[in-house]
């Protein structure tokens, strides 16, 4: 009788542990109301110093500044065609943000922020990522007939570009290694992963994907050495060593990835996916990836930002009434 009832405790604990194992690692803290703002989100960018959140809004043709103590729309950067990239700069408290409709990336300072400056690129100029050691920032832009695919160069200290780098189709996501200075480009259209090197400027591998295409959002894990690729055709994650460009594996998600971040800290990988989800992994130290579970948030909401700091992660959700969802990552 005993050894039943013991059988059967250790059953209980077995079965609770695996659901909080599967259980899904984001819980809502608050919904941000936009007033005024509609339309889709593109990408966010975070200022440590003062606390803010900057969106692209996309479909509102701004960027909207939100002092995160009060929860409240601060300034609304206006006149652009369609913000999609933003990259804060502590050093300079600068803001870039790239216009993939008027074809260039402006530069805000100030405060509050004002144009500064505006460095011309193409059409669809898009995501970006900030080296911090060379304090150059790398932005895609291009892919139509009319105007080549490239990987723009800056120098944010003297607001010009260095170069542009040639790359087969649209850059989608960009993604830095930092202890190796390299940047991983996604290059969506083509199916491949671009790597450039940093100290030279120039394309140091082209790395294949054959288990699925439409990549379109990456992120690094500098410990592990690997790179995460979410793709959308079909829905899935693909998991990249980070020297050879090797597929070690991939994993199902939701449809629509368009954005992913990697928690160093908590060794946890989020898709958010436009269906409405944010699928939640988990990597150890075999480099195995494993899936934690799902969070649902809304049709639609497809981009967002991880600020490891705050121990949040900020969902942008679209529509008549805009709004950003924040969830806790403990």
């Amino acid at each position: 009788m005993e050894t039943n009832i013991v059988a059967a405790f250790l059953l209980w604990l077995g079965f609770f542990s695996a659901q909080a194992q599967t259980a899904p690692s984001l819980t809502l803290q608050r919904t941000l109301a936009l007033p005024g703002v509609t339309g889709k989100f593109d990408h966010f960018a975070y200022d440590s110093v003062g606390n803010r959140l900057f969106a692209a809004a996309a479909g509102n043709h701004s960027v909207e500044v939100i002092d995160l103590s009060s929860g409240k729309v601060v300034e609304s950067l206006t006149g652009l065609g369609k913000p999609h990239g933003l990259a804060w700069i502590g050093e300079t408290r600068r803001l870039f943000a790239s216009d993939g409709v008027q074809g260039d990336l402006k530069i805000y300072d100030g405060a509050p922020l004002k144009p500064l400056k505006s460095i011309a690129l193409s059409d669809d100029a898009d995501d970006m990522v900030y080296d911090a050691k060379t304090k150059l920032l790398y932005v895609g832009h291009g892919g139509s007939p009319a105007h080549p695919a490239m990987i723009a160069v800056v120098d944010t200290t003297n607001q010009t570009l260095v170069t542009n780098l040639p790359v087969a189709t649209h850059p989608e996501g960009l993604e830095i290694d930092q202890a190796n200075d390299r940047i991983f480009v996604n290059i969506a259209d083509a199916a491949e992963v671009a790597v450039i090197d940093g100290a030279t400027h120039t394309r140091s591998a082209t790395w294949k994907l054959t288990r699925a295409k439409d990549n379109v959002p990456l992120a690094y894990d500098d410990e592990h050495q690997v790179l995460f690729v979410a793709c959308r055709t079909p829905a899935r994650l693909l998991v990249l060593d980070g020297k050879s460009g090797q597929e070690l594996a991939d994993l199902p998600t939701d449809a629509g990835a368009d954005d992913i971040f990697y928690d160093a800290e908590l060794h946890r990988i989020y898709l958010i996916a436009g269906g409405g989800a944010v699928d939640v992994f988990e990597i150890d130290g075999s480099k195995k990836v494993r899936a934690l579970g799902v969070t649902h948030t809304s049709a639609g909401a497809k981009t967002g930002l991880l600020v490891p700091s705050q121990q949040a992660l900020y969902v942008g959700v679209p529509g008549e009434q805009a709004a950003i969802m924040v969830y806790t990552t403990r």
